[in-house]
């Protein structure tokens, strides 16, 4: 099968996605850029991921976001996560989801998320996006932009929330942290012991990280 590692990648951090309640029946998709052509494995449209096998990993050329190979047609997703890898070379893998507390907190009443542990202060700040409709170019470039140069994670308000790491598992990773940030951050509110970890601890943390590893 062509592209079989990529499309693994994709199928493995699916499953483990809906293991974790991150992603639900059939929303949230996740791609993964080849390391050596212009061609992303992403999850089809439409198709519940428990059931998926690997024939039905769509693949599409990064440049022009052609569907290429698989069963099912890919994500309607597609071009936020091909624009985030062609405006990062760093970017190999994404990730989106529907998580109920990165939602939350993409409504915007407190603004960006706080790091309230150590591993969460990798992934900050996190933007907001205004709601722009799902599938749409605008979105696309909108994500972009709060994602910058260096940007881990992004919430897209009345959506979700969008990730990105040099490989797989560092997407998940700052998927994983970015909705416990949001669960934490809503649950210590709720309780009024909100304290956000300062300022400086959060740059030292992110200093000591940038030594060890890139995105």
């Amino acid at each position: 099968m062509k592209y079989e590692n990529i499309r693994q990648q994709v199928l493995d951090a699916i499953l483990d996605a809906v293991d974790l309640g991150l992603i639900h029946g059939t929303s949230g998709n996740i791609a993964v850029r080849d390391p050596e052509e212009p061609v992303v494995a992403i999850t089809p449209s439409g198709i519940p991921y428990k059931t998926m096998n690997l024939e039905q990993i769509a693949i599409v050329d990064l440049k022009t976001g052609e569907w290429m190979d698989g069963k099912y047609k890919p994500s309607s997703e597609v071009p936020m996560h091909l624009a985030c890898m062609r405006a990062r070379k760093d970017v190999t893998a994404t990730v989106h989801t529907h998580g109920m507390f990165a939602t939350i907190a993409a409504m915007e009443k407190f603004g960006e998320l706080k790091a309230i542990t150590p591993p969460q202060a990798e992934f900050v700040p996190v933007g907001i996006v205004p709601f722009t409709m799902p599938g749409s170019d605008e979105v696309a470039d909108r994500v972009v932009k709060a994602l910058g140069e260096k940007g881990r994670a992004v919430l897209i308000k009345n959506h979700g929330m969008f990730c990105c790491g040099k490989d797989i598992k560092a997407a998940m990773a700052a998927t994983i942290y970015t909705e416990e940030m949001a669960q934490t951050n809503y649950y210590a509110r709720l309780a009024d012991v909100f304290e956000p970890m300062p300022q400086e601890a959060v740059d030292a943390m992110q200093a000591l990280i940038a030594a060890d590893q890139a995105v």
